[in-house]
């Protein structure tokens, strides 16, 4: 019974390295990473963007940082800022992605290979329907 323990184990954790290893796990695991650090220069960017922008109303109303606004309203303006902040980038990245996908298709040459099997399969079927007639 010892062997069978073992082997189970050893299958577990060959399972496991196989589900590791695949693309998109790592993928994911790399866009988390990627995506916590970019969400702190967000939050610094707009913590910055706020003071500058808001800094004559909070002098106003007497209050040193816009987190101290009461009813928690300074923690809803900051995560609704870096919502935007964040939805704009993601914007951007993904209509650039678009336009250089777009670019490349544009610039690829057709595959000859592919066209003359294009060619070859229409003339085929050219045949068999004159066949077919007759």
């Amino acid at each position: 019974m010892a062997r069978r323990g073992r082997s189970a184990a050893t299958g577990f954790l060959r399972d496991f390295q196989e589900f590791i290893m695949r693309g998109n796990v790592v993928d994911l695991a790399v866009a988390v990473i990627i995506g916590g650090a970019f969400g702190k220069i967000v939050d610094a960017f707009v913590t910055w963007l706020m003071s500058v922008l808001l800094a004559p109303v909070l002098q106003q109303a007497e209050i040193d940082q816009l987190k101290n606004l009461p009813y928690g309203l300074g923690d809803l303006a900051v995560a609704i800022v870096n919502f935007i902040v964040i939805a704009f980038v993601i914007f951007l990245l993904i209509r650039a992605i678009e336009k250089f996908l777009r670019r490349q298709e544009e610039v690829t040459p057709p595959d000859p290979v592919v066209e003359s099997q294009e060619r070859l399969t229409a003339a085929i079927d050219r045949l068999t329907e004159t066949m077919n007639r007759q």
